[in-house]
């Protein structure tokens, strides 16, 4: 990868459908049979809790090969408080060039507009062998629980990355998903139609 040949720009209304089938694409039987992210994402867009200043594409020779976004949400503290964070994605990369340092890019990127826009931490449901390499740790150790997690449930899926240094310190509590995340599907498979057909497959490691 060479740092000069990409850009990471807002996105446009007239990326939507490209960046959704981009998304569609990359998710496919991934997490389940088929994929929901690109339904999400068109539903995330009109949502109060969405930043529109940190949905993001990535450019290469005048094509999108990447996006990220984040929401709005909040920490349930134990003491009462309720504690102002992010969550991102999705977030992904077209699948001819994963794995080759664009995404790592595009995030790196991303959490630096996050943080000069003075956003103080992001929680989300990742990888730690990659999330690891961009600050990510288990959200567990910054004392922040999972909801509808079972005490003792691994969570070892849940990341936090504190963009202002010393942002959770003294805080514990329960991460709140945004509502707009959980959508029906119903509502997934009828927004599915408008794409070329795909096979649905049952994989190992799949979530759901």
């Amino acid at each position: 990868m060479n740092r000069n040949d990409y850009i990471i720009r807002s996105e446009r209304p007239e990326d939507h459908a490209y960046v959704e089938s981009m998304i569609r694409e990359s998710f496919w039987n991934v997490y389940r049979p088929g994929a929901s992210e690109h339904y999400v994402i068109h539903v995330l867009r009109d949502d109060p809790a969405f930043v529109k200043e940190l949905d993001l594409v990535m450019e290469k020779d005048g094509v999108i090969i990447g996006q990220n976004m984040f929401m709005k949400t909040v920490i349930d503290a134990d003491d009462g408080r309720v504690i102002d964070v992010l969550t991102m994605g999705p977030i992904c990369i077209t699948q001819e060039l994963k794995r080759r340092g664009y995404g790592k890019a595009l995030l790196d990127d991303s959490l630096r507009r996050a943080a000069d826009l003075g956003f103080g931490a992001v929680l989300f449901e990742g990888n730690i062998r990659f999330y690891g390499h961009c600050g990510f740790d288990y959200a567990s150790r910054f004392g922040i629980r999972y909801h509808d997690l079972p005490e003792g449930a691994d969570s070892s899926f849940f990341l936090c990355r504190e963009l202002i240094p010393g942002y959770l310190g003294g805080v514990t509590g329960v991460y709140r998903t945004p509502a707009g995340y959980y959508v029906d599907d119903a509502d997934v498979e009828a927004f599915d139609r408008d794409f070329p057909p795909k096979v649905k497959l049952k994989l190992p490691g799949q979530l759901v």
